[in-house]
């Protein structure tokens, strides 16, 4: 067993580290809202800072929002690079910049340590049944010492290819993601504007060549408008500004990506920053005049 440090304990990496623990090692935690209690329960160790975790594990996880929350993770003065010692390695499965991560890759690489790109996709579910999907990009040797911990939070384990190539798989997982809920949203506001019944249709369509898991489980919160997240607007549009930004950086038209990105805008104009992602739904419905349901 490893001694473990994992920081960022939100709604994603609470259960992550939970499962971590589950599998028997030591983890040494930190989390700017504060560790959750029942990790420490469980065997968890808080520590005062990232400097600190990184001083006492040897593969330091981060879980958190965004690239600047990475940034200050890793290069505050308290953070994880002023702890770490030779032969460590850092693991980075938030969902950030490519081109960032390849620069923080070199920074962590110039003190001696390994640096891991590791994205997931499959949301809070994923996270607290230990089914994520896991995007990597390192070395081999670097993914071979970390893949045992992969095992225990996630099913689909991928090395895609070098650092950056997993933060750069996991924008094209989110770009696909939100073209499933837009499309998803259209077809069931069509439905019910045309007098038929959402939910039967769904139901018929699961068996058919339209059948998906987000017309299998977002299509269920659009007619049930079970809107709590899940994996909140905000969050897929700054995954959204990430391919955006990329696209223009390489001369690249994703015209599609831009219009979901239009209809999270909308939704968040109208409150719903911390919706669940599927709430896209609502912007298509105030273009249509009418609910999928309710």
């Amino acid at each position: 067993m490893s001694d473990i440090g994992f920081i960022g304990l939100g709604i994603m990496g609470r259960p992550m580290a939970a499962n971590l623990i589950k599998g028997g090692h030591t983890l040494y935690l930190n989390s700017r809202s504060g560790v959750p209690r029942e990790l420490t329960a469980a065997g968890g160790r808080a520590c005062a800072s990232a400097k600190e975790v990184a001083q006492k594990a040897e593969i330091i996880i981060l879980m958190v929002p965004d690239t600047p929350d990475v940034e200050k993770v890793l290069f505050n003065d308290d953070g994880v690079a002023a702890g770490l010692s030779r032969g460590k390695t850092v693991v980075d499965m938030s969902s950030i910049s490519p081109i960032e991560t390849k620069r923080y890759a070199k920074r962590i690489a110039d003190l001696g340590c390994d640096y891991v790109d590791a994205p997931v996709s499959g949301g809070e579910v994923g996270a607290k049944s230990a089914s994520l999907t896991i995007m990597a990009g390192a070395s081999q040797p670097a993914f071979d010492r970390v893949k045992p911990l992969f095992d225990l939070m996630g099913r689909n384990v991928t090395l895609v290819g070098g650092v950056g190539d997993g933060q750069t798989c996991k924008v094209c997982n989110q770009i696909i993601v939100a073209l499933n809920i837009e499309a998803v949203s259209e077809a069931l506001v069509f439905a019910a504007r045309a007098g038929a019944d959402p939910a039967k249709v769904r139901q018929a369509l699961m068996g058919g060549f339209a059948a998906s898991r987000i017309l299998e489980v977002h299509g269920e919160r659009m007619i049930k408008r079970t809107f709590d997240p899940g994996f909140r607007i905000e969050l897929h549009q700054k995954d959204l500004n990430l391919a955006l930004a990329g696209a223009r950086a390489m001369g690249v038209s994703l015209p599609n990506t831009a219009m979901a990105q239009e209809l999270f805008n909308a939704c968040v104009a109208a409150g719903g920053a911390k919706w669940d992602h599927s709430a896209m739904v609502r912007a298509l419905e105030k273009l249509a005049n009418h609910a999928v349901a309710g």
